[in-house]
């Protein structure tokens, strides 16, 4: 049969209007949704186009993995499996679970990277220094206090072995959030994996973790926030497919008192608040674990230390550090490609 031209146009915008919509059917579709989880916030975005992947069941699911990360971990939480061992003051070995012995076990590792500079041992120094559930003391602490607390506190004192958790001194203390809320991303994003979602973006109290990138092979892109107490402003715009991005800062939790600032990141070799003009450090890795704890342990070590840290072992990292004249930026070699201001 033959057809005119004019039929001819006609079926040729039938099937145009029809591949236009298979098109915009087979685009995926944004799902995001947030909630609350150890002591902070949470917050997932990704794309999909499984009908079986809609925004309640997935968060049901993203709930339950967390309620279980904070059963192991939290210190806020009496019943914690980590608040048992806390309790417990002996220094018998205590059987822990797998997920809780992975991560003690990768922050004793980066402690012993990082000469002490991360230590999951210094809540009670934490605590003695006013920045735990306590509150901030009446008084600042004598050196008898500081040096009493210091016999319990320090990561060489705390070891892992055969699935079991062992204290030197049956009062130690440990305290894991320095690196619970990445690890608890790094969970979020295996079950991402599982249900079989490509593209998302995770944030647990500021810890990311991102795969995949977003529709039309764009990058994620995300704020680097400016260190300063009395505003939300932005110091950088980085942009990244995959990987994961901490910050940690000096800015946000501290007191003043007779002409000095006194942090919250406690400083394992001194027993004190940091003392330093370094207030801010990013950190880009694969594993949000990993870049949580480094944020902090390059934080505790100050500017040049951390320069030379990161350096050593080829580490991302944005450094922020205050001088007469304002911030200035340190980034190393392998966190200037994120920058979008570079590009």
């Amino acid at each position: 049969m033959m057809l005119s031209k004019l039929s001819i146009v006609k079926l040729w915008l039938a099937l145009l209007g029809l591949a236009f919509l298979v098109s915009c059917s087979d685009a995926p579709e944004r799902i995001e949704f947030s909630g609350g989880t150890m002591g902070t916030t949470y917050s997932v975005v990704l794309f999909s186009k499984d009908p079986r992947h809609s925004a309640d069941k997935i968060q049901t699911k993203v709930d339950t993995v967390l309620e279980r990360v904070n059963a192991q971990m939290s210190t806020y939480d009496p019943n914690s499996e980590l608040s048992q061992f806390n309790q417990l003051e002996s220094t018998e070995p205590v059987v822990i679970s797998r997920d809780l012995e992975r991560v003690v076990s990768r922050a004793l590792d980066i402690a012993r990277e990082t000469d002490g500079a991360l230590d999951i041992t210094v809540g009670p120094l934490v605590n003695l220094w006013g920045f735990g559930p306590n509150g901030k003391p009446e008084q600042q602490p004598t050196a008898e206090e500081l040096s009493a607390i210091s016999k319990r506190v320090g990561y060489e004192k705390l070891s892992v072995s055969n699935h079991q958790l062992i204290k030197a001194h049956p009062e130690m203390y440990v305290d894991l959030s320095t690196i619970a809320k990445g690890y608890g991303v790094d969970k979020v994003g295996n079950l991402m994996d599982q249900l079989g979602i490509k593209q998302y973006l995770i944030e647990i109290g500021g810890e990311i973790l991102a795969k995949g990138g977003k529709p039309a092979d764009e990058k994620w892109k995300l704020a680097v926030e400016k260190p300063v107490s009395t505003e939300r402003a932005v110091q950088e715009i980085v942009e990244f497919k995959e990987g994961a991005l901490a910050t940690s800062g000096d800015y946000r939790n501290y007191f003043e008192e007779n002409g000095r600032r006194y942090s919250h990141i406690i400083d394992p070799a001194t027993a004190e608040p940091i003392q330093h003009n370094l207030v801010s450090v990013s950190v880009f890795a694969d594993d949000a674990m990993s870049v949580d704890a480094y944020a902090t342990a390059l934080l505790v070590m100050g500017t040049e230390k951390a320069k030379a840290f990161a350096d050593a072992n080829q580490l991302a990292v944005m450094l922020i550090y205050k001088t007469d004249e304002g911030f200035e930026e340190y980034t190393s070699q392998w966190f200037k490609p994120l920058l979008v201001s570079n590009k």
